[in-house]
């Protein structure tokens, strides 16, 4: 991302712009605020906040939006963050759907677009992303080059300029893949794993507002784990922290929830050699993840087409339903009891098209962690739904796109 030269720090004009970016913080943090307010909660004297406001404003940075008609004496000037200062693109790739958002830096959105994703090949999908973002810019009244960041979310770990662990998506985890997508769409292009994004979004906006350790697990077609400690996300040595896919998984589960031995030929559910040592799929992820619930279902003679028509048929009290159900919550106690044995997070949130099912999968989920471990955390729904990635894709841009604005655009030469 190309950025312009701050002034150096200690001469006057890198004084204006710590002043500058003073002012702006607290305007970002605490509102809209007159001269005075500002003065006071930053220690500036008002001559200076009044020369800062005025460069911020001349570069379009702040605005005014009236003057305050409470209180005795003169009436003050308000002023906020001018939230057309700039604009971020949130896109969500996922193997079913694919949404994409445009917001200013109010965090506002003001374009969206959601369509099934129907693509079968790697370049068709970029190519698709590359028309629903340039479709849904032009929505808002913009255009890609007026995004200041695009922040990509997706299955898989990016890593030299190459997407890894990504089997759900065909050909997603071909070389130069990044490479294609940044072509299209541009510059100031930031790929992250979509599982990441969700636990961004959820502290952004949702459940874990406030949390500094948590965990978010993501389960649908397949399974993925955000996790953010001390308030950043933990992404490990090589960005594949929280691939919990991969972790071992016993073979069987017994009727009481008690683990068998690890091994075997796939995980529970799985069909075939599907979760078989070697797979592109890990083992866990062929026994939690969507297709072992379908599976499942199946084999107790259920004739389901999806993991959503499981837990329908769960919530209208099908016995054999909650079965599976029940077997489902036990397997995602194995996943919560291995992460809080090495995280120990406060909370573990819940998401994708399994894991929202928290008002059928919480009590057994609870019963079997009280079975595995005495280190179980405290289990929430995510609040965000489907929405979680792509909130999470558009808190990032916004995160690197407010100091962008400012840097870009620079202090008044004085």
């Amino acid at each position: 991302m190309t950025v312009r030269k701050s002034p150096q720090v200690g001469t006057p004009a890198g004084m204006r712009v710590l002043n500058q970016r003073a002012v702006l913080d607290r305007l970002r943090r605490g509102g809209p605020a007159t001269r005075p307010q500002i003065a006071k909660d930053t220690g500036l004297s008002k001559p200076t906040v009044g020369q800062a406001l005025l460069d911020l404003e001349q570069h379009r940075l702040v605005r005014p939006i009236g003057r305050t008609t409470a209180g005795p004496g003169r009436s003050a000037m308000v002023y906020e963050v001018n939230p057309a200062a700039g604009h971020v693109l949130g896109v969500d790739i996922g193997r079913q759907r694919i949404r994409v958002a445009v917001a200013d830096l109010a965090g506002s959105v003001i374009a969206r677009v959601d369509e099934r994703n129907r693509c079968r090949t790697a370049g068709a999908l970029v190519r698709t992303v590359r028309d629903l973002a340039v479709r849904t810019v032009s929505d808002a009244g913009l255009s890609l080059d007026e995004m200041v960041v695009k922040v990509v979310g997706t299955p898989g770990v990016p890593r030299d300029r190459t997407l890894l662990h990504a089997p759900n998506l065909p050909g997603w985890e071909r070389p130069g893949l990044l490479d294609e997508l940044e072509t299209l769409l541009g510059p100031d292009l930031v790929v992250e794993n979509d599982a990441n994004l969700a636990a961004v979004g959820e502290r952004a906006y949702g459940a874990a507002r406030g949390v500094d350790v948590f965990v978010h697990v993501t389960v649908g077609t397949g399974i993925g784990m955000g996790i953010v400690v001390d308030g950043q996300l933990f992404r490990g040595a090589h960005g594949a922290a929280g691939e919990v896919g991969y972790l071992p998984y016993p073979s069987d589960v017994d009727s009481t929830g008690g683990a068998g031995a690890v091994g075997g030929a796939g995980g529970v559910g799985a069909a075939g050699s599907a979760g078989g040592v070697g797979s592109s799929r890990g083992r866990l992820e062929s026994a939690v993840a969507a297709e072992a619930v379908v599976e499942a279902a199946r084999s107790a003679g259920l004739g389901v087409k999806s993991a959503r028509d499981v837990f329908a048929l769960a919530r209208g009290g099908d016995p054999k339903a909650l079965d599976v159900v029940r077997d489902e919550a036990e397997r995602l106690a194995f996943v919560v009891a291995s992460v809080a044995a090495v995280i120990d997070p406060e909370l573990v949130v819940l998401g994708g098209g399994i894991g929202g099912n928290t008002d059928l999968l919480g009590p057994p989920l609870a019963e079997a962690l009280g079975r595995l471990t005495p280190l179980a955390p405290r289990i929430a729904a995510g609040e965000l739904g489907d929405g979680a990635v792509l909130s999470g894709a558009v808190a990032m841009g916004l995160a690197a796109a407010r100091d962008l604005v400012f840097d870009r655009r620079g202090a008044v030469t004085l």
